[in-house]
């Protein structure tokens, strides 16, 4: 038997079938390594990422206000995620609805609250998922925590909204109210791709942000009887124009 040593064109061959196989290997392991994080630890997050204290402390959080201004109350080991993918796990985290930031705990109890929120892709508190997505208002793009859904080439988030009431001194007719946060209903967002996420609040910006589908969509409105405020609704919506 002839060793492949012997052969020129055999080992030119197979030369090249290595080189081939090398480079496409190199290929996979850079788009493998482009689809995962850099995973660390809290330590490391408290280390690397601005921090600041949340303004509002100074201000919001007298102890004779009633309500809350969280989405919890307590903080819950969580996971960041950034968008220059590092993943940083078991920090103590609690989102303020009311100042949209979300805040974490240092091993001192120290309560910060992430000063560059921009760099945060989503944090996961427990079973819930914080995307941090821009999102049209009037005609400006902002940036904000919402929870998600459900995710798709259409993805729906849920907005929770805290108002803030100033106390009221007691009147002729009425006992005075001391200052309090009051939770207000869910509001509902629909995101296109990666475009800014769209505010739903009528059956009108319904028909309005569907420009493809149309009919389908209408018709599938109609018949469920779509509202613009049931999560599960809107979710049925959204699963049905990602299924087309």
């Amino acid at each position: 038997m002839n060793n492949i040593t012997d052969n020129p064109k055999k080992l030119l061959a197979m030369q090249k079938y290595i080189s081939l196989f090398v480079i496409l290997l190199f290929s996979c392991t850079g788009l493998f390594a482009q689809n995962i994080y850099d995973i660390r630890n809290a330590i490391d997050f408290f280390e690397s990422n601005r921090m600041q204290k949340g303004e509002y402390r100074h201000i919001l959080t007298e102890s004779d206000i009633e309500g809350s201004p969280y989405f919890n109350d307590e903080f819950i080991k969580g996971t960041i995620f950034t968008y220059q993918k590092i993943q940083y796990n078991d920090i103590p985290l609690r989102y303020n609805i009311y100042n949209d930031e979300m805040e974490f705990q240092t091993p001192n109890n120290q309560v910060l609250a992430i000063a560059a929120p921009e760099i945060v892709d989503k944090a996961v508190l427990g079973e819930n998922t914080f995307s941090n997505i821009p999102y049209a208002l009037g005609n400006k793009v902002k940036r904000a925590y919402f929870i998600l859904l459900t995710e798709g080439k259409l993805s729906l988030y849920a907005r929770p909204e805290v108002l803030y009431k100033k106390p009221k001194k007691a009147a002729a007719y009425s006992e005075p109210e001391p200052a309090k946060f009051e939770k207000r209903p869910d509001t509902y967002y629909l995101r296109l791709n990666q475009q800014a996420a769209v505010r739903i609040e009528s059956k009108k910006d319904l028909q309005n942000f569907f420009t493809d589908h149309q009919n389908k969509m209408e018709s599938f409105i109609k018949k469920n009887k779509i509202k613009p405020g049931k999560a599960d609704k809107m979710m049925e919506l959204v699963e049905y124009y990602n299924s087309l």
